[in-house]
């Protein structure tokens, strides 16, 4: 506590040893000159001073202390510990994720990332920033303590003038030396809460979003909530014709575009590597009908704007979408000596979640304007740097893949709504297309860094006899937008009646309560939502593994016909 500091510091030698936990720094000759010319009442002066801070300090947070033992040291109160959702203590009130929501609520923040199964690395960056934050105060207290000393020589030094300066020259020197030490002192202390600052907004980047009460507990994908389920798994064979006397077995996509001759994997790998692939013929223009189709849908039924993005983007980008720092392996960096992004590093987008949330970074909206809804289809690259020996076969998982992405930009108050909005139209491609799938909640295990509730869509392939992932949906409240200093400004409440019976009255004082009544909100965090509608490769996969015929041949789903020239079936060129 402050008091401890107090203790260490060294009134007795000068007004200069205000920094506690010995983090002064060495002092030139004629500052340590001055120091020791400092007369000694006006020493006595801000020795009573600093002491009466710190006592007063030191009752404050006895009482803090007192009263927060009775249930907890940071914030929870005993009866919500008591209560637990899904194993963790409730958000409540707390909607964000910053260092003051640490300090103030160590222990549910530690809950959450304990359902999370973060690592202790990660637990431990989140009571570091609690237990730094003693000495922050501290530092806030000395700064403060020497600048009221600074101000109140510099007004000293003043009245000495006014007053006669030559024949209290002695005075004035000494007052002005003890100004220096105090400004020197105050910058200090600025300095080192500037790194203190630094290294809790470093710490703060390591650290996930918040959950949402809804998300279950879980360790893996296996632990996943089921929501609702889609189609019957038998209904496009039986539409199609498929034998039912088991002399057909579905093909993998990959040897159903083999059948077309549209897969090109060893061309591609022999030019790019693995996890690259090459497709031609009707199989790549059935990729781009995919996509038109959904962009049109998107924009057409669902509302969004059509948005072209860089595929290119700098660091400050990734970290504003968060990204960055904690998943850097899994991109695709390019070297600084070929391209930069105004100075910084450059990447090549994962997704295009990052162009299109970071369109209105440091920027504050009006809430009129809110929401926003972007679509954008592009490649993404990803290193898949912890997947090693994981779906090496055919468009499961790649190092570049074309995805059409859905962001939404929103108020706190809508975001829930949005969230469920911007599902059901990825929901809609799936329906649109006749492909069997489920919805599933994702527990808190296997949720991603940034969401802090989330879903995901998996469509039926028979090929593998299972259902896979082809969509996230992730409401990432205000996280993403903190760090992208994304705001908006509330729409100003109506008039009172009273109000507007003031304005009419006349009276006295209307100038106040005119000020007063069109004063601005002030500017809050917008929430971000974003999720595929859909992954193109992975969409593509399954059409070929859903709509595949014994004979070789795919039937084009109907929605997809305009965009293929009007082709119903696909067949060997």
């Amino acid at each position: 506590m402050f008091v401890a500091a107090c203790c260490a510091v060294s009134l007795c030698k000068s007004t200069m040893a205000f920094m506690p936990y010995n983090l002064r720094l060495p002092r030139s000759g004629a500052t340590a000159a001055a120091a020791a010319v400092i007369s000694k009442n006006v020493l006595a002066t801000t020795r009573a001073r600093f002491m009466t801070t710190a006592s007063s300090s030191h009752e404050s947070s006895s009482s803090s202390s007192s009263s927060s033992s009775s249930s907890s040291s940071t914030g929870v109160s005993t009866e919500e510990t008591s209560m637990l959702v899904h194993g963790r203590v409730p958000l409540g009130s707390l909607t964000c994720l910053d260092a003051r929501a640490i300090i103030d609520n160590l222990d549910l923040v530690l809950s959450h990332l304990k359902s999370r199964r973060a690592s202790e690395e990660t637990l431990s960056a989140a009571k570091l920033i609690y237990s730094r934050n003693n000495e922050r105060v501290s530092l806030i207290q000395v700064r403060d303590a020497a600048l009221q000393t600074r101000n109140e020589q510099s007004k000293a030094i003043g009245q000495l003038m006014r007053n006669g300066g030559g024949n209290n020259q002695e005075e004035v020197e000494q007052a002005k030396k003890l100004s220096q030490a105090a400004a020197d002192e105050a910058a200090l202390a600025d300095a080192k809460l500037a790194e203190l600052e630094q290294e809790t907004n470093s710490l703060l980047a390591g650290i996930p979003n918040l959950l949402d009460d809804v998300v279950p507990d879980g360790d893996s994908d296996k632990d996943n909530e089921q929501v609702e389920i889609w189609g019957n798994v038998q209904s496009l064979p039986t539409k199609l014709g498929w034998p039912t006397d088991g002399s057909f077995v579905p093909k993998w996509h990959d040897d159903v575009a083999m059948s077309l001759n549209g897969w090109k994997a060893e061309n591609a790998v022999a030019f790019s590597g693995a996890r690259f692939v090459a497709l031609s013929g009707h199989v790549a223009r059935l990729e781009r009908a995919i996509s038109s189709f959904f962009l049109d849908m998107h924009v057409n039924q669902h509302g969004y704007t059509e948005v072209s993005v860089p595929y290119v983007v700098g660091r400050s980008a990734l970290e504003g979408t968060s990204q960055l720092p904690k998943f850097e392996e899994d991109l695709f960096r390019i070297a600084p000596e070929s391209h930069q992004c105004n100075g910084e590093d450059a990447f090549l987008i994962p997704t295009a979640e990052v162009p299109l949330t970071n369109m209105h970074r440091e920027s504050i909206l009006d809430e009129s304007d809110l929401p926003i809804s972007y679509v954008a289809l592009t490649p993404c690259f990803r290193a898949e740097a912890g997947s090693y020996g994981r779906d090496t076969r055919g468009l499961i998982r790649t190092h570049q893949f074309h995805k059409v992405e859905m962001v939404k930009i929103t108020t706190s108050d809508t975001s829930m709504q949005q969230h469920e909005e911007l599902t059901r139209h990825a929901q809609a491609c799936l329906e649109a297309l006749e492909l069997p799938y489920r919805k599933v909640r994702l527990c808190s295990g296997d949720i991603g860094f940034s969401a802090r509730h989330c879903y995901d869509l998996e469509v039926w392939l028979p090929g593998s006899e299972e259902y896979r992932e082809i969509s996230s949906c992730s409401n990432t409240g205000d996280f993403q937008a903190r760090r992208m200093n994304l705001r908006y400004r509330p729409s100003p409440p109506p008039p009172r009646e009273e109000e507007k019976s003031d304005d009419n009255s006349g009276g006295g004082g209307g100038k106040k309560k005119k000020a007063a009544k069109n004063k601005k909100p002030k500017p809050v965090f917008c929430h971000t939502i974003n999720g595929s509608g859909l992954a193109v490769g992975r969409t593509l996969l399954a059409v070929l593994e859903n709509y595949q015929m014994p004979d070789g041949s795919v039937v084009v789903p109907e929605v997809l016909r305009p965009y293929m020239g009007g082709l119903d079936v696909l067949k060997a060129l």
